[in-house]
């Protein structure tokens, strides 16, 4: 069984680097025409080198998304996002924010009351933009930033700003738990909710 090690994952940038994104900010990836917002917990030190959300060559997000049929083609993210990429992207009308901005090694790092503050700037950015669904990619941030510690993953019984809500897996390489398959699975199902109709190339199996 092979394992990734910090050495594997740094591959574009040197340790050092990726020290000096400490606290950096990555941009919402938001456009006109929204349909499912991804919130993830907050940007890793790679996607704030890279200024590119789910940017650590170890991060699932993207091939879970190819995998699920959401997106038809590889999206190459790991060194920055091309304009070409970003622009497909956003046309498929799906956008990406962080419930926390400032990057961090591990989202453990985070404390509570960051969790907190930033869930209800995620308020203000659901009620400003109105993607048809909102999917939290992760369990534990969701809980300590809206206050619901018994909270699953899947559909949520209660809307967010008035929109579906789906918590869905965190796609780090850190979260062994899951796979690109499982994930992929975990990411369909909102996309579906927010009608946006799957590519024919996607597969579960």
């Amino acid at each position: 069984m092979l394992t990734t090690t910090w050495e594997d994952m740094t591959v574009g940038f040197t340790r050092a680097e990726l020290e000096h994104f400490r606290d950096a900010l990555v941009p919402d990836m938001i456009g006109p025409d929204l349909k499912l917002l991804f919130v993830g917990i907050n940007p890793g030190l790679w996607s704030a080198a890279a200024r590119t959300h789910f940017a650590s060559p170890s991060n699932r997000f993207y091939p879970a998304l190819l995998k699920a049929g959401i997106i038809e083609r590889d999206v190459d993210r790991s060194d920055g996002m091309s304009d070409a990429n970003r622009d497909y992207l956003l046309g498929r009308g799906l956008g990406i924010t962080n419930v926390v901005h400032r990057a961090t090694a591990k989202a453990s790092e985070l404390t509570r009351d960051e969790l907190r503050v930033g869930g209800e700037r995620l308020r203000a950015c659901v009620a400003l933009h109105q993607p048809a669904v909102v999917a939290v990619a992760g369990i534990t941030a969701y809980r300590d930033a809206f206050a619901r510690p018994k909270a699953t993953t899947g559909l949520q019984d209660e809307t967010f700003e008035g929109i579906e809500l789906w918590v869905v897996p965190n796609p780090s390489g850190l979260n062994a738990h899951e796979t690109v398959t499982s994930l992929a699975a975990a990411y369909r199902a909102p996309a579906i909710a927010a009608g946006m109709g799957l590519h024919p190339t996607g597969d579960l199996h």
